[in-house]
């Protein structure tokens, strides 16, 4: 491989343009081991996959990634389309000895989890890298709250509490999107929001979900269907028809840790109110930490440690230099937009490949959320039976 770093992003929608500026920007901030260069875009559709390489500089579009996946002036592949299309892009990368970049959740079931799993393990011997795209992990605010975790400054962990709350269902007559269907999504909020609670939760405490007891809900059952699909939050027009919806709006779910801890988590898109409300806080004997993207430089932190009358939670600004990815960018106080997960994914996308730090979450970790929802699917489908995470003990 030349110190270029050569990509191909596969999918034009919101991930994939997401992916596009992340990967025009991250030379720009950071000293990288290669310069990565997006070299083609391929889509489903020729003349949006072209629009979409114009608008972002990128050099080539195309409509066959199989074509794409088989060059060789690529080194890297950047999955950026439906869950139902991950396994066998993947699979086709790696075989191709291509690094792979996939966004989560890494498959629509367990099954293909474990083959794209096994496909990374065996392609590594080889010294290609997988990761799966869990972004948020990239927030400063909580990189820096696995770090105080990490550091002791909250003991030992007793309690997660998470939720996840969007608001883009509430309207009956929000259209129909491939987001709605299983065959092509895998689950609704459970799998699309839930598996980042999920990520997000074994990440910072370094502990793994062994049980959950879990309910999944459909309010709205059918949805108008548009002649042309809009974005989220549009509305169909009269007489467009409809289609049913085979995924759930709503998730809840109890969880046990293999630490001891007890969970709580929530997933819905019917939140009213709630446009992107992903919420994490983690009690331990010695402290807490709790996060809100909705204020995504902020980290809240509590010492137990501390006198009885300067205790509470303290809000700490992440836009340090010495705060995870803060040094950077801007002054401090300057703070860092949704936008910048992505940077600073493709930032350790490059290190991994370069050999400088380890992949993840790595295609295991990844299906290891696979797991937790499936058992989470499993316990909704029994009256909120228990279900044991296959795999994990406790």
């Amino acid at each position: 491989m030349s110190r270029r770093l050569r990509i191909a992003i596969i999918g034009t929608g919101f991930m994939g343009r997401m992916h596009a500026h992340a990967w025009r920007t991250a030379p720009r901030f950071f000293d990288l081991p290669f310069e990565p260069e997006v070299v083609v875009l391929a889509g489903s559709d020729a003349q949006r996959a072209s629009d979409a390489a114009s608008r972002f500089g990128i050099a080539e579009s195309s409509d066959d990634w199989r074509a794409v996946v088989a060059r060789d002036d690529i080194d890297a592949v950047d999955i950026c389309t439906p869950g139902d299309t991950h396994a066998e892009i993947a699979l086709a990368a790696l075989d191709a000895g291509r690094h792979v970049l996939c966004e989560k959740p890494l498959a629509n079931d367990v099954a293909d989890a474990d083959r794209m799993t096994d496909a990374a393990a065996a392609a590594a011997s080889g010294g290609v890298v997988a990761m799966c795209g869990f972004s948020y992990r990239r927030t400063p605010a909580l990189a820096l709250a696995r770090r105080l975790i990490e550091e002791g400054r909250v003991g030992r962990i007793r309690h997660v509490r998470a939720q996840y709350l969007q608001d883009w269902l509430t309207d009956p007559e929000a259209p129909f999107t491939w987001r709605l269907d299983r065959d092509r999504a895998g689950s609704g909020a459970l799998g699309d929001i839930g598996a980042h609670s999920i990520d997000a939760a074994q990440w910072l405490t370094g502990s793994r979900i062994t049980s959950v007891s879990g309910t999944l809900r459909t309010f709205v059952d059918e949805r108008p269907v548009l002649d042309e699909r809009v974005g989220l939050g549009g509305r169909a027009g009269a007489g467009a028809g409809a289609e049913r919806v085979t995924v759930d709006d709503a998730a809840a779910f109890t969880a046990s840790f293999s630490d001891g801890a007890l969970g709580v988590f929530e997933a819905t898109r019917m939140a009213t109110g709630h446009r992107n409300a992903n919420r994490i806080e983690i009690s331990g004997d010695r402290g807490a930490v709790a996060f809100d993207f909705s204020h995504l430089n902020d980290l809240l932190f509590a010492d137990a440690t501390l006198p009885a009358g300067e205790q509470g939670f303290r809000r700490i600004d992440a836009t340090e230099p010495e705060h995870p990815y803060a040094g950077a960018w801007w002054p401090a106080g300057h703070g860092l937009g949704y936008e910048h997960l992505f940077t600073h994914q493709s930032v350790d996308f490059v290190r991994a490949v370069a050999g400088e730090i380890d992949a993840h979450p790595s295609f295991a970790e990844a299906a290891g959320v696979q797991r937790v929802l499936a058992a989470v699917e499993e316990s909704a489908a029994s009256d909120s039976r228990s279900i044991r995470v296959e795999g994990v003990s406790s």
